[in-house]
């Protein structure tokens, strides 16, 4: 079974292909070509069969003797055709080679099919892998949680005040993933055209407000609890902010916008300490959490990355 010789051949065209329509030419080639056949090839082989007549030699009469006296007919030899029953006992790849050729173009075809259905296809898959490899962008009305690089903290606050310094609303680093206390929405500095769904880049100045309180990630000239760094807080309220609120996104590296992943550093704009934490807890009301607090120099233990949240997409510019 093959091919009609005056089959034409359609030469794809310059454009890109669609490489899911491919992969099901492919598998449809692979039943026409491979499988299909072995439903009836094992049936169309056949032997010949016995059946010849047997050969045999005479010795030439002789006109002269009675037909009585002639001497019986010797068989002196026969050949036979074996029949199927009789074949030799040939290996079982020589038997059935055509058969194991057949599936494994099989096999081959079928692996090329699913190669390129999950490996190459343009049309839906590439964009999807690309965006994840790349990380997914942070835009203003992200929800999102800031874990800390060096203790894989998340940034925390709660209705709980400090016991010093400012009284204000207590900031910590949280050890669990699953808290709802740990997230924040990203929004823009004070009066400024950003909308929702834009992205932030590197330089930016950006506000953190809590999710459940509502208050803002503050800071200001009052000693921290623990190490008697700079007091971060949370402030204020929906409708009140300062610039005490203000914070500048400075992204580590190559990357032009704030992604998921994406090492970044937090400056408060009106003192200039970074956003830090370190490994030393609370242990009274917030045992087990770790002290958040600005520094002055720029560390290694203040970078800070996009974790978990729910990101808005990239809002396109008309």
């Amino acid at each position: 079974m093959g091919l009609n010789r005056t089959q034409s051949i359609n030469r794809p065209n310059k454009a890109q292909p669609n490489l899911s329509t491919l992969a099901r030419s492919i598998w449809a080639a692979t039943w026409f070509y491979t499988i299909r056949p072995l439903t009836s090839f094992h049936g169309s082989l056949t032997v010949a069969s016995s059946g010849s007549p047997s050969l045999t030699r005479r010795k030439p009469s002789n006109s002269s003797t009675p037909s009585s006296s002639a001497e019986p007919r010797r068989v002196v030899g026969r050949v036979i055709i074996p029949s199927r029953a009789s074949e030799p006992d040939f290996p079982f790849w020589q038997q059935n080679w055509f058969i194991g050729l057949l599936f494994a173009m099989a096999i081959g075809f079928f692996c090329l099919a699913v190669f390129l259905i999950y490996n190459l296809d343009l049309d839906t898959g590439y964009a999807a892998t690309a965006s994840t490899a790349e990380g997914v962008e942070v835009t203003y009305g992200t929800v999102l949680k800031l874990r800390h690089e060096k203790t894989k903290f998340r940034l925390h606050s709660h209705d709980v005040p400090y016991g010093s310094g400012s009284g204000q609303q207590s900031v910590t680093g949280f050890p669990n993933v699953d808290d709802a206390n740990s997230y924040w929405i990203v929004k823009p500095e004070l009066e400024t055209s950003a909308k929702q769904g834009d992205s932030i880049p590197s330089g930016t100045i950006i506000r953190l407000q809590h999710m459940k309180t509502r208050k803002w990630l503050h800071s200001h000239l009052h000693a921290s609890p623990i190490t008697g760094n700079q007091e971060v807080s949370c402030f204020g309220g929906e409708n009140e902010s300062d610039t005490g609120d203000h914070w500048r996104l400075t992204i580590e590296g190559s990357g032009k916008t704030w992604k998921q992943d994406q090492r970044v550093r937090l400056q408060h704009v009106d003192t200039g300490a970074y956003l830090h934490s370190h490994d030393k807890k609370y242990t009274r009301i917030a045992g087990g959490q770790q002290e958040v607090c600005g520094v002055k120099d720029k560390r290694a233990d203040n970078v800070w990355l996009a974790s978990e949240g729910v990101y808005l997409p990239v809002t396109e510019t008309k």
